[in-house]
């Protein structure tokens, strides 16, 4: 039989572990807590970021391209994944070196992917500090977030090259998250540099040398030998229009450029292309929205294009598009025929539709909505489609241009004439039914007055 104090030291020690476990299952969701709400766990952008410290220093022009090519969030996932290093291009290199149609073209809505590259180029996804770079004589290739490979040397004077920039500020700006090295120049991928090239080749934007228009017999409408040149000045020898080529609605001819015999381009691609531009535009999400979901305009045109037509698009901004009611809508093929009118099969840009108004005052482009055309005149120094209040000004101009597309905003939506009067027309009024009531004689009127006048009471039923 146990004794009273064993007894006792047995309920205490039940009692110790007891307590024991509560305490320690009380303590552990706190502690599992503070591990997951550690600053190493959570992954978030702090202000000790290198991206905080790239935005906030002295490298202002480089930080204001990666904002203005949407990139911040593409290296907040860089970052959160793994240190990165950054090579940052003095600003002088950028405003005053850098060639201005070279930077006029990375600014270019619709060049935002070639900035992208080139600033992708510019970043390492692994941490290269002053002291990892190559020894003297040494080299070493690193991938960039671009895909594309730099070459990091260092050299028996001691300097540091990236490619063929010099490493002017070694660990400018450094962060537990990535380091910015200051370099001399910007660094240029070779992808970005032939997109730039092919957008000057002639050759590839289907530039078209111009000559003088042939000599037509009035007769026969057809070609004779070239006429002998004449002195500056002088009247034309035939009217107008026996120079003018056939429109598009006789015999539309291809687009002039590469691509062999079959003078095939792919369209599609140049239509998506042209509508991706509107929407990092801006202002024109409604045009897009008909062209692709709404209606298979996108496609047609894409099969147009690489069939070789040219195409001008009149786009209007969203503020016009917004005042197109239902009724003008819900009817079928509504959107196609409205979309249509804004399509002119020729290649236009603003300063040709300029000079062709300034010069002959009015002029009428076909449309796809056969036989419709639109017209065009100068007004306020720029150009206005259509008349009166069914009008338009050319609003935001070049907003693409390929060669084969061009697309030129224009502030209101266009309707043809005949639709305009119409619309304006006003309403026939039906004349309204009146019931004529009985009238009295007019003699009766007068004895019924007199009789009233003198105060007699009458017994004619009428003059009740």
């Amino acid at each position: 039989m146990d004794s009273p104090i064993h007894g006792a030291l047995k309920l205490l020690f039940t009692v110790f572990c007891m307590v024991s476990v509560v305490v320690v299952a009380v303590a552990s969701p706190e502690s599992s807590a503070s591990r997951s709400s550690s600053p190493a766990m959570s992954g978030q952008i702090n202000s000790n970021s290198i991206l905080v410290a790239l935005l906030d220093s002295h490298y202002t022009e480089l930080a204001e391209l990666v904002e203005k090519a949407m990139l911040l969030q593409t290296l907040e996932d860089a970052v959160g994944n793994h240190n990165i290093t950054i090579f940052a291009p003095k600003n002088e290199a950028l405003e005053r070196d850098l060639d201005p149609e070279f930077k006029r073209f990375l600014l270019e809505p619709g060049n935002l992917k070639s900035l992208q590259t080139l600033l992708m180029f510019h970043v390492i996804p692994t941490r290269i500090g002053s002291n990892d770079w190559p020894a003297h004589s040494k080299s070493a290739r690193q991938s960039t977030l671009s895909k594309h490979v730099l070459h990091l040397a260092g050299h028996h004077s001691g300097e540091k090259t990236v490619d063929l920039a010099n490493v002017v500020h070694p660990d400018a700006i450094t962060r537990p998250d990535g380091v910015i090295h200051g370099i001399e120049r910007l660094l240029i991928p070779q992808s970005v540099q032939d997109d730039f090239n092919r957008r000057r080749n002639l050759q590839v934007i289907s530039a078209v040398k111009p000559e003088g228009a042939p000599e037509v017999d009035p007769r026969t409408h057809r070609l004779k030998k070239p006429a002998p040149p004449a002195e500056a000045g002088s009247p034309p020898a035939l009217p107008i229009y026996d120079a003018l080529a056939p429109g598009p609605s006789l015999a539309p001819a291809p687009a002039p450029g590469p691509g062999g015999a079959h003078r095939h381009f792919n369209g599609e691609r140049q239509v998506k292309d042209f509508i991706q531009t509107l929407l990092h535009y801006g202002g024109y999400n409604e045009m897009a929205d008909i062209l692709v979901n709404l209606t298979s305009l996108a496609t047609e045109m894409g099969r147009l294009v690489s069939e070789g037509y040219v195409l001008t698009v009149l786009a209007p901004n969203d503020e016009a598009m917004a005042k197109l009611t239902t009724d003008q809508l819900s009817e079928p093929g509504a959107p196609e025929q409205i979309m249509y009118y804004h399509l002119i099969p020729e290649y236009q840009t603003e300063e040709s539709m300029y000079n062709a108004v300034r010069r002959f005052g009015k002029v009428r482009y076909d449309t796809l909505r056969l036989p419709h055309k639109v017209a065009a005149q100068e007004a306020d120094g720029s150009v206005k489609f259509g008349n009166g209040d069914g009008s338009a000004y050319l609003f935001d101009p070049d907003i693409y241009t390929d060669g084969r597309i061009s697309v030129q905003g224009i502030d209101g939506v266009l309707f043809p004439p005949e639709e305009v009067e119409a619309k304006d027309a006003p309403k026939a009024v039906q004349p309204t039914k009146v019931v004529a009531k009985p009238r009295r004689g007019k003699l009766l009127e007068v004895t019924c007055r007199m009789l009233r006048t003198f105060g007699q009471d009458s017994s004619f039923t009428a003059c009740h």
